[in-house]
């Protein structure tokens, strides 16, 4: 028996569509791909990835070979940043996916079942995942065939000197693998400009509407749009408590209600007390604490709403990131499986 669930989270599909156009053009004469891995950024892999390739997207990336199973049904260009681990060669020679290669460990593994179309990590300091750049100009991967050479930028979303060293080890590579493209910029590294978009960028936070630096802030629309459905709606008096440790008095008589929402759901509970939810432009204050499934919030100003009624949460990534402490990622990806998306 279906069930309608009390969360939900809308998908712009168009903004998410302009999003990438967006990072497509700032991109220049590289590629654009689409990073979906933690499930399409928490919005639904096979929802995002459908719609990202209808806008023309052609390269996709995700972490691991469940992720990339869960794709296989669209028949995408998928990479696997994580890699060849034992345990996913079966899987691997099927074809569903490339493999990004990480190690000298795993350039063996993929020699040794068989080789085929890769892509390889090089590591040019993040100290992640990745072989050296010493290794690969003394030969690691002489005989590869490799799609894409990528790293990975550690400060990208800061004006710092390492974003420099990082694109100038990454570019002293060119000619030394058989590889057809290179891949450095995520999507803050898209807006550091020409020289770090070589081939093919990969943009993540910014196709969901995430903000990666101030100055690409503009033309990025929000994607995700957490909604809440009232359980029920009270009158506190004044001087009673609302939640958890009675964080929040109330101050004079007021309308509360209650939503089917918590920090079990991804809705932090830094957002106490900081958030709010919106109804036809009015907004609802967060009301005391998080709780795991359930939330308050200050109805006073809508005599209108009711049980059953739905409310949508103020959840731009870098406005509930910035009153929270918490990231935009985690903002995002934290996003739970309770929620009907669509």
């Amino acid at each position: 028996m279906d069930i309608a669930a009390p969360l939900r989270l809308r998908v712009d599909r168009d903004a998410l569509r302009s999003n990438w156009q967006q990072l497509d053009r700032w991109s220049g004469e590289a590629v654009c791909g689409a990073a979906v891995k933690a499930n399409g950024y928490g919005l639904g892999a096979t929802l995002v990835a459908e719609t990202l390739a209808e806008a023309g997207c052609r390269d996709f990336f995700v972490a691991n070979w469940a992720e990339a199973l869960a794709l296989a049904p669209l028949g995408l260009s998928v990479s696997v940043l994580h890699g060849l681990r034992a345990e996913d060669v079966a899987v691997a020679r099927t074809g569903v996916a490339r493999p990004v290669l990480n190690s000298p460990e795993q350039v063996a593994r993929w020699r040794e079942s068989g080789g085929g179309p890769c892509d390889v990590m090089v590591d040019t300091g993040i100290n992640r995942l990745g072989v050296s750049v010493e290794a690969v100009r003394d030969g690691l991967l002489d005989g590869l065939e490799i799609e894409t050479l990528l790293s990975h930028l550690a400060c990208a979303d800061e004006d710092v000197a390492m974003n420099a060293r990082q694109q100038s080890m990454f570019a002293s590579l060119r000619g030394h693998t058989s590889a057809r493209r290179m891949s450095l910029a995520n999507s803050a590294g898209i807006g550091l400009g020409t020289d770090y978009h070589f081939d093919l960028t990969r943009p993540g936070l910014a196709l969901y509407g995430g903000i990666p630096r101030p100055d690409m802030a503009g033309p990025l629309r929000q994607v995700g749009f957490p909604e809440a459905q009232i359980l029920q709606r009270r009158r506190v008096p004044v001087g009673e408590t609302v939640g958890y440790n009675a964080t929040w008095t109330a101050p004079a008589d007021t309308e509360v209600a209650i939503l089917n929402l918590g920090y079990a759901d991804g809705y932090r509970r830094a957002l106490s007390g900081v958030g709010a939810a919106t109804a036809d432009g009015a907004i609802l204050p967060v009301l005391g604490r998080v709780s795991m499934d359930l939330l308050a919030v200050d109805v006073s100003a809508r005599a209108d709403l009711r049980e059953g009624d739905w409310l949508a949460m103020a959840y731009d990534l870098a406005q509930a990131s910035a009153v929270s402490g918490v990231s935009q990622y985690e903002l995002l990806t934290g996003l739970g499986q309770r929620f009907a998306r669509g």
